[in-house]
């Protein structure tokens, strides 16, 4: 069982790690081992267990958060779609987005359907994450060196409007690239990875700078965390969750409000900044977990 406390706090980590390059999984895995939630970490790893559903409810809340807060964006990939599909033809920065995000959602969702959960059971522990944060920061801070080292252009203008984005992807990213970026996801059901920051990393190798890079990002991240949570969405009105309903509701809300206050800041942060930080904090985080877990005898 997990309690209302438990619930919110998880949430509200769940919420913003989603969405900062630092892994939700892999610090939703560390919080209860740092915290001896023995009961919660076990259910990390159990096919069925009502925590995993939990989670997937909080997938779910950060991905609705995503959807509100880029809304605008979302209705002119639509009606881009749409109209590729009607005329038969990619002659628009939002069609063409559209059907990037389409063939970038296929390999990370294919593998995730097939392989989350035994990935899950075999990566979901203490060690393995601290392992897998550590790899996390390393593979952001090469993101940041590469774009600065190889990068047509490094400057950042002050702003990009979202249409300057949309026109920017479209422009800079094929569709091969997109299969590229798609199947660098599959990294995220590792826990330590962080989706966000390994798609960023891609874009960033593929020409993007960090601020549409990070849109990208959260544009891809809106239907493959809707996927896997609706997949599992049924079983919150079964019986099986009945006895955790309240606590996965308001541990959704927290979730929610984390993740579109996380999204509004970083929407702003990467316009001008890059993922240094988030690389320094992963890798100076694993190291002190790694003392941690020697100190206490847990790895």
């Amino acid at each position: 069982m997990i309690t209302y406390f438990q619930a919110i706090i998880i949430g509200i980590f769940q919420g913003v790690t989603e969405l900062f390059p630092i892994s939700s999984l892999g610090h939703s895995v560390l919080l209860a081992w740092l915290f001896n939630w023995h009961g919660i970490s076990n259910g990390e790893t159990q096919k069925g267990s009502n925590f995993l559903l939990f989670l997937v409810i909080l997938h779910v809340a950060t991905a609705l958060a995503l959807l509100i807060f880029y809304r605008k964006t979302w209705a002119r990939i639509a009606k881009g779609f749409f109209k590729s599909v009607a005329e038969r033809s990619v002659d628009t920065p939002d069609g063409k987005l559209a059907w990037l995000l389409i063939v970038a959602t296929v390999p990370a969702g294919l593998v995730g359907l097939i392989f989350q959960n035994s990935l899950r059971s075999l990566f979901a522990k203490p060690l393995s994450a601290v392992i897998f944060l550590f790899i996390n920061g390393c593979i952001l801070l090469f993101g940041d060196w590469y774009q600065k080292n190889h990068a047509k252009t490094t400057s950042h203008r002050s702003k990009h409007s979202v249409s300057e984005t949309t026109e920017n992807v479209s422009q800079t990213i094929t569709m091969q690239r997109s299969v590229f970026i798609g199947t660098a996801q599959v990294g995220a059901l590792f826990a330590g990875i962080s989706r966000s920051g390994i798609t960023m990393v891609s874009g960033l190798v593929s020409g993007l700078d960090h601020e549409d890079s990070a849109r990208f990002a959260f544009l891809l991240a809106t239907p493959i965390i809707f996927g896997a949570g609706l997949v599992e969405l049924p079983n919150f009105f079964s019986h099986l969750s009945a006895n955790m309903r309240g606590e996965m509701l308001v541990g959704a809300i927290a979730a929610g409000i984390a993740a579109y206050i996380s999204v509004k800041f970083l929407d702003k942060y990467f316009r001008d900044k890059t993922l240094k930080p988030f690389g320094i904090y992963c890798i100076c985080a694993s190291l002190v977990l790694v003392l941690v877990g020697l100190m206490r005898g847990s790895f």
